[in-house]
């Protein structure tokens, strides 16, 4: 098969049940975190469940094609029609790979039930001239062994092996050192981790049949461990942790009370689960029911405990179509074990001046790491917060300082079943604060702050933390999960002020397009800005996409194209673009541009044929606050496009504002920006 420039990966197993979906579409993942235009195909599906196109359709957004049905493929074989079978194979993989750098093609399962699977996938490689990419269950003895065998099988039959994967791996797991199985890198060990294969509480019922007495959270949490509550509260309390499904009959009042009692310290259990059609008594109900309606589900089964917890045990660790985020975490997983260099090392990639969101968001990661910065967070004792400042130690993406009360913080970490790195830094505002007044009383000075009105507004965390930052013992803060903008901003134009040669602060959203990343600014700060200031954030705005890996391409934005529209507002977009070439002559920048001018390359080529950026434009600058703010949030909510942002530019250090509906992830890629940002020359 002649790909042309589109390079085929074929992914198999060594064996039955090996997890192979997940790191095919796994290596998908990699692949656009690296910059790479992956397609997707799986040629047979082995049975009706199978969701390998379902989930590369719904995640990826990828033109898959309806699988061959097993029962079909098998007749053919068994008619002598292999060579038949194999065209219709190469003309499906041919049709989805079209623009593609890479095709990963998802083989079969062996197991005994179908002996032709290994041959027909060996068949599969040949025809489509595609490398093959070795798949094994590191959780049965002897999978390395397995691995081998199943290499040189492969090779035996002229098939080139580009690397082999590691699965479901227990943490004493080794692969073989150095990284290589014989002459086959090994690109990744993935290892088991007990979040992967947590069901919903959703999912139990849906297995149980069982009643839904209590709703609550029952479609996002997750029955991580079960227990059966049949002993004394004293000995089930230790055991009620987050993701525990409680197994209970309605009678047991002291365990509802007690599973009530966690809740309402925030203790996100899976659910209640009454059995033997069990009732909760209703004066019980009515007395917990403040703690009960936090979100915890509860459900109803006629079977006894132990019956039910069996049942439960045998529930598929196959992923429903609709737990779309059960699917990301795993694909997530994936990436994060698979080894990018060996897997670059296999291909070459086109050159593109497109940054895809997965590459963006795994480049964010890489240059926060690289950077080694040290980030406070001023809210160190609200939960997300807390959370998301694990989550950056635990991956090296930067080292947070929680501003708090160490007791206060390790009860919210306890609560949510986290355990506080060793390294992770809290310092208590009560014991540094004095520290910070004479340096603040000095770069106020001019303002006539005294001490004792110094020693007040450093009460402020945020104040506190600001400080923190201008006298360099720290490299950048995020804040603003529980605090307002202007708590968050106005501190920093106070004490940090702004950047060398920039006179305004302005801000940017990165919007995580379908296929692309693109920069939008102002969208937060300045209501009005004049043309200067708009030059300005255009300059400030292409910097940033630059420093973030993205080809700056600055659209000014307007109501009209070029000469064709007159009016004030129009004409302060085509000064501000005459001021932006003149001030900064590098900058690759046009305007006035309408929106569909900048962005749709036909309407870009009829109303400005040539524009250097009209169509194909990275950065929009826009007019003022209330067009940017309007666009970003229309863009965001009809198109269900993510943002990242704002992100402060044009301070001399780093401070960076979340959306007080922050989720944890917002406010671990707003820290990873903020540890990049304060690489950048401007806050050097």
């Amino acid at each position: 098969m002649d790909h042309g420039y589109t390079q085929t990966f074929l992914v198999v197993p060594t064996r039955h049940a090996v997890g192979l979906t997940s790191v095919a579409l796994g290596i998908v993942r990699t692949l656009e975190r690296l910059g790479v235009e992956a397609g997707f195909a799986k040629p047979v599906a082995q049975d009706v469940t199978d969701k390998s196109n379902y989930f590369a359709r719904t995640i990826f957004h990828l033109p898959v094609t309806e699988s061959l049905s097993l029962q079909e493929s098998a007749e053919r074989i068994a008619d002598n029609q292999t060579g038949e079978l194999l065209e219709d194979i190469v003309a499906m993989c041919a049709m989805v790979s079209k623009g593609d750098d890479v095709l990963v093609v998802e083989g079969l399962h062996a197991d005994e039930s179908h002996p032709y699977a290994t041959q027909l996938n060996i068949d599969i490689a040949r025809s489509l001239k595609a490398e093959v990419i070795v798949v094994a269950d590191a959780s049965v003895p002897g999978a390395v062994t397995e691995s081998r065998l199943c290499i040189g099988q492969y090779v035996n039959e002229g098939c080139k092996v580009a690397g082999v994967v590691f699965n479901r791996a227990a943490e004493s797991f080794s692969a073989p050192a150095p990284a290589r199985l014989g002459g086959t890198p090994v690109w990744g060990v993935i290892h088991e981790t007990p979040i992967l294969s947590a069901p919903r509480t959703l999912d139990v019922a849906r297995h149980l049949n069982a009643e839904v007495v209590l709703r609550g959270d029952l479609r996002t949490r997750r029955v991580i461990d079960t227990i059966i509550a049949a002993r004394s509260v004293p000995e089930v309390i230790s055991t009620l942790r987050p993701g525990t499904l409680v197994i209970t009959s309605g009678d047991r009042d002291d365990v509802i009370l007690a599973a009530a009692l966690a809740a309402s310290r925030g203790i996100e259990l899976a659910g209640l689960l009454l059995t033997h059609a069990s009732v909760i008594a209703p004066s019980v109900m009515e007395l917990a029911s403040p703690a009960l309606n936090t979100g915890l589900p509860i459900l109803r089964t006629r079977d006894d405990s132990f019956v039910t917890a069996g049942r439960i045990s045998d529930i598929s660790n196959a992923i429903p179509g609709d737990d779309i985020d059960r699917m990301n975490t795993v694909l997530d997983c994936v990436a994060e074990h698979l080894d990018p260099e060996a897997i670059s090392a296999a291909f070459h990639k086109r050159e593109s001046t497109k940054l895809s969101p997965p590459a963006f968001r795994y480049q964010l990661i890489q240059k926060a790491r690289a950077a080694n910065k040290r980030i406070v967070l001023p809210e160190g004792e609200e939960p997300r917060t807390v959370r998301a400042a694990v989550i950056c130690m635990e991956k090296g993406i930067a080292r947070c300082v929680l501003l708090g009360k160490r007791a206060v913080i390790e009860t919210v970490a306890a609560s949510q079943g986290i355990t506080l790195p060793e390294g992770l830094e809290i310092l208590d505002p009560d014991v540094i604060r004095g520290r910070y007044v004479e340096p603040m009383v000095e770069l106020r000075k001019s303002k006539g702050l005294t001490p004792q009105q110094a020693v007040a507004q450093l009460e402020d965390a945020v104040v506190l933390g600001t400080m923190m930052l201008a006298v360099d013992d720290v490299d950048g803060l995020v804040s603003g999960a529980v605090h307002t903008t202007a708590s968050t901003v106005r501190p920093a134009l106070q004490l940090i002020k702004t950047a060398p040669g920039s006179s305004i602060v302005s801000s940017v959203f990165f919007m995580l397009m379908p296929d692309q990343v693109l920069v939008y600014g102002d969208c937060a700060i300045n209501p009005v800005p004049d043309a200067k200031q708009l030059a300005e954030i255009a300059k400030q705005s292409s910097d940033s996409a630059h420093a973030f890996g993205i080809t700056p391409k600055v659209a000014m934005i307007s109501y009209s194209t070029g000469t064709s529209g007159v009016g004030d507002d129009v004409e302060k977009v085509r000064q501000a673009t005459e001021i932006a070439h003149a001030s900064y002559p590098d900058l690759v920048l046009d305007g006035p541009l309408q929106y569909d001018a900048a962005s749709v390359v036909d309407v870009g080529r009829q109303k400005a044929p040539n524009s250097p950026v009209a169509g194909q434009a990275t950065v929009f600058v826009f007019p003022d606050l209330n067009t940017g703010n309007t666009t970003y949030k229309a863009v965001q909510r009809s198109a269900n496009v993510v943002s990242v942002g704002p992100m402060l530019q044009g301070l001399r250090k780093p401070v960076n504002d979340l959306s007080r509906g922050a989720l944890v992830d917002d406010i671990v890629f707003t820290i990873a920006l903020t540890a990049i940002q304060a690489e950048m020359p401007t806050n050097a």
